[in-house]
């Protein structure tokens, strides 16, 4: 039988703490456990669950068990079990009771009950709760309890907000008259020693030294309640590698090292994990090394270093030495504030407040900072590679040619024609064959003169005998008229030899066979004097090309150059000039000059006049702008008259 006294005593403590929760001051990790420990005494429940569930989510995540260390048993499986579905029924009604188990009569059983808490998150929270052996009018009874106890952490939170926004207000008040000082001040070191003097007051500090960053040191410039100090004291000197420590890192450095968690002035979290404080967070490692030492060395209990950015850049170090207590975590914040507020102010006094000298210096120093920092590489880059373009089109100079058509030519080229009319017979060569001196090339047909030749023999012989036997009969007339006859058959028979003997066309030199592809005329007549053959030299090859008019005063005075073929571009040979036309030649709309090469090497077996490719005459180096402007500005001069 539960003591009546025992539990009203439990209850009156339990609404005791209720009400002094609604008005703690402490962190959510030290609210939730006193306040789930009040909800017990207060509604006697075996045990009670924090939930959470994020928006249209479906699970639920459990946050904090009371007690935690609940022996397992068949009951507690069970309210596990069903705690998600009970729980999303209880959130949609606000406040929700169930048995655990089936239930036959009215007799004492087991209960499931929550309450749902309208906390300003975006999670949705839940107080979930199971009570044993109790009846339902009990259950109803206990669940009322416990929804009368659901605005506590409303009224908590309400509380927490109130106070963090007075705190901001102080700590902006704070800043603002930091910020006033520094404004105030027109030479940098008074602004530096008004602000120290102001973090000093403000913080309660023993001393507030601010270095300021020069050559990649940091240099002590303030002291605060001292207009002048010894930078070379081992103090100072040794407050200073401190200084470095903190700006190397860009990071605030407090020593000792604060423990993990939330002070009493840390700002609420904003999502209900972290509202009831289980998931405190952990802050990055810091190295703390010289602040160690120079804590160690000059006595100092509490000391922390926060460097001072402008434009994103760390440039100072603002450090703070104190006996009495440690930096809280508001305190630091708002430092942190302070320095941000009066960086930029310092950075510029800075930079104003010395000769004009000095201040070309640090300016002309900055902008090629900008010019090879990190920052905008693409154009950086873009720029680095036009100006390596600008300066080899500028200052690279390059073999500059004139370049022209060209077509092999022979200095000596033969037409062969046929000797007499008559048929062709055989043809030995076709067009691009190489022929020797004395190389026959074709045959007419000799049948017909060789019978001619006969007939004409014959008439001789007979001739002949009619002028001896006129001798003989000392018929003096009739013998001069045999002589002349037979005469007259001698010279009919010598030309038909001389046919025959002419009858096979023959190459009068070495050279190739340019024209003349017969084999398809065989059988065909010819008449006397056609051409048959074009026969050309090789060893007496050159080229004749075709300079442009706009070019040839680039040539004049150069001699040599190189030639390539259409037909195996890739083969380059070397020329020489000989000689340059003085009339030019118009060609295809345009005026060129005839320019006659020899070729400094030996004609190649493949060569054949008529041949063309691309000549190009060397000139002299030039620069590429040259190369790949002058063409456009000749236009222009041509055109605008300049």
């Amino acid at each position: 039988m539960i003591n009546e006294p025992k539990a009203a005593a439990n209850v009156d403590k339990a609404l005791a703490e209720l009400a002094q929760l609604r008005q703690f001051t402490g962190a959510p990790n030290a609210f939730w456990p006193r306040y789930l420990t009040a909800l017990q005494q207060l509604t006697q429940c075996d045990k009670l669950v924090l939930l959470a569930r994020k928006p249209g989510a479906d699970a639920w995540r459990r946050l904090l068990d009371w007690p935690s260390d609940s022996p397992p048993s068949r009951m507690l499986t069970t309210f596990a079990t069903q705690l998600d579905a009970f729980a999303s029924r209880a959130a949609e009604s606000g406040a929700l009771l169930a048995p655990l188990e089936a239930r036959t009569g009215p007799a004492a059983g087991n209960f499931m009950l929550a309450a749902r808490l309208d906390l300003p998150q975006p999670e949705q929270c839940l107080l979930a709760a199971l009570v044993s052996e109790v009846s339902e009018n009990a259950a109803r009874e206990t669940l009322l309890r416990l929804r009368l106890a659901v605005q506590v952490p409303e009224a908590y939170q309400a509380n927490l907000v109130a106070r963090q926004a007075k705190s901001d207000l102080d700590k902006f008040a704070s800043v603002l008259d930091l910020a006033v000082l520094v404004n105030s001040e027109r030479k940098f070191l008074a602004a530096a020693l008004a602000f120290c003097n102001g973090v000093a007051t403000r913080f309660n500090c023993d001393r507030v030294s601010l270095g300021w960053r020069e050559r990649g040191y940091v240099r002590l410039r303030a002291v605060s309640r001292t207009e002048k100090f010894d930078r070379q004291m081992a103090a100072a000197q040794a407050l200073e590698v401190a200084m470095e420590e903190a700006l190397d890192q860009d990071e605030e450095v407090v020593w000792p090292v604060p423990g993990a968690g939330s002070s009493a002035g840390a700002s609420p979290p904003s999502a209900a994990s972290t509202a009831v404080g289980l998931q405190p967070a952990v802050e990055g490692s810091v190295i703390t090394r010289d602040h160690e030492r120079f804590a160690k060395d000059q006595k100092v209990a509490h000391l922390c270093s926060l460097p001072l950015r402008a434009n994103q850049e760390a440039v100072a170090v603002l450090t703070c030495e104190r006996e009495a207590a440690a930096f809280s975590q508001a305190e630091l914040q708002q430092l942190r504030l302070g320095c941000d507020v009066a960086a930029v102010r310092l950075a510029d006094l800075h930079g104003q407040d010395r000769w004009f000298g000095a201040r070309w210096t640090a300016h002309l120093r900055q902008e090629c900072a900008k010019l090879v920092g990190p920052e905008h590489t693409w154009a950086k880059l873009l720029a680095v590679l036009i100006a390596v373009l600008l300066a080899v089109l500028v200052f690279l100079r390059v073999p500059y040619r004139v370049e022209g058509n060209f077509v092999l030519r022979s200095d000596e080229l033969t037409y062969l024609t046929a000797p007499f009319e008559g048929y062709i017979d055989q043809v030995l060569v076709r067009p691009g064959d190489t022929v020797a001196a004395g190389k026959p090339l074709l045959k007419l047909k000799t049948a017909e003169l060789e019978l001619e030749e006969s007939y004409a023999l014959a008439d001789l012989n007979r001739f002949q005998r009619e002028a001896e036997k006129a001798r003989a009969a000392h018929a003096l007339a009739d013998m001069r008229i045999s002589e002349a006859m037979a005469e007259q058959a001698k010279a009919r028979m010598e030309m038909v030899q001389y046919r025959i003997a002419h009858a096979t066309v023959a190459s009068p030199f070495d050279g190739v066979v340019v024209e003349g592809d017969l084999r398809e005329r065989l059988g065909s007549p010819v008449k006397t004097a056609e051409v048959l053959f074009k026969v050309a030299r090789i060893d007496t090859l050159y080229a004749e090309a075709e300079v442009n008019e706009r070019d040839i005063h680039e040539i004049l005075n150069k001699s040599t150059g190189d030639i390539a073929f259409v037909s195996r571009p890739k083969y380059k040979f070397p020329i020489r000039i000989t000689t340059v036309e003085q009339a030019a030649v118009s060609k295809n709309d345009a005026n060129v000059f005839l320019v006659r090469c020899q070729l400094a090497e030996r004609p190649q077996p493949w060569w054949r006049p008529g041949m063309s490719g691309v000549c190009k005459i060397n000139v002299e180096k030039r620069t590429l702008l040259w190369i790949l402007t002058h063409r456009t500005v000749d236009f222009l001069r041509l055109k605008l008259w300049w």
